[in-house]
């Protein structure tokens, strides 16, 4: 198995949509998830805006031309409204966002066979490696429990949960992650 990962920014990544989208509808078909075409549409409609924000940045994992898995994010902007729909409320210390604060990790996905590789892990730690921003947040499935054992054996915690916006809104966890010097 010979993988390859490149980094790719909004520009390179809108070039790819249509394969991105497809491997999305792929993975999120499967159980906890079970997502159907109206989720795979509202995913390619938000990619297409992420990928035209600033410091948009896009891992991707290939075998030869095969993607087998990405990861994706960018930081969060002072007007943003990733804290919106949240369960209970946060102290505005914590949702507060200002130029350098959060990287928001929008999406780490890897193709059913080539799970348990150590791809997904890859994926992680290259699209967050060297990130200038404080912190990372993520929201992640409840019930997706290979997901949560991974990102807390990364160093993620759990702060609250939200409402995921679009079609089917499921209640995710809404997980952090230290970036600062040190934290690895």
């Amino acid at each position: 198995m010979e993988i390859s990962f490149s980094l790719l920014d909004g520009n390179q990544a809108a070039t790819s949509a249509d394969e991105f989208c497809g491997l999305y509808a792929e993975v999120y078909a499967d159980p906890p998830y079970g997502w159907g075409a109206d989720r795979v549409a509202f995913f390619g409609r938000r990619l297409a805006v992420q990928c035209r924000q600033p410091g948009f940045v896009l891992v991707q994992a290939r075998n030869g031309d095969y993607l087998v898995g990405y990861a994706f994010g960018l930081p969060l902007r002072s007007s943003t409204d990733w804290w919106r729909g949240l369960t209970v409320p946060l102290s505005a210390e914590i949702t507060t966002e200002y130029s350098g604060r959060s990287f928001a990790l929008a999406e780490l996905l890897v193709r059913a066979p080539w799970r348990r590789q150590r791809i997904g892990e890859t994926l992680h730690d290259q699209i967050i490696a060297g990130r200038p921003e404080e912190r990372a947040v993520a929201a992640i499935l409840p019930t997706a429990g290979p997901a949560q054992s991974a990102f807390k054996t990364w160093g993620w915690r759990k702060l609250a949960r939200k409402h995921d916006p679009g079609p089917g809104s499921p209640v995710l966890d809404v997980i952090v992650r230290d970036l600062s010097a040190g934290s690895g």
